[in-house]
C-alpha cells in the first residue's frame, strides 16, 4: 500500500503502473521525485487522499490484470 510518507521515487520505483496517475497530475520525477506524496501535494494543492487512492487503485488494478 502507497504511503503519504513515500517519495515519488519511492513509489515509482516500487510501482512503476502509477506513472500515468504522475503524469496525469504532472508531477515529475526529477525535482518532485525526492519530495514524499504529503509534500508534493501541499505545495501544488493537491487532495492527498484522492492522489494516494488513485494510485493505490492503479496498483491494485494491474494485480488484478496478472
Amino acid at each position: 500500500m502507497i504511503q503519504a510518507q513515500m517519495t515519488v521515487n519511492e513509489v515509482v520505483h516500487a510501482f512503476p503502473q502509477t506513472m500515468p496517475v504522475f503524469a496525469e497530475y504532472r508531477i515529475d520525477l526529477c525535482c518532485g521525485g525526492v519530495k514524499t506524496l504529503e509534500e508534493v501535494s501541499r505545495r501544488h494543492g493537491f487532495d492527498l487522499a484522492v492522489l494516494l487512492d488513485k494510485l493505490n487503485h492503479a496498483v491494485a488494478g494491474s494485480a488484478h490484470a496478472r
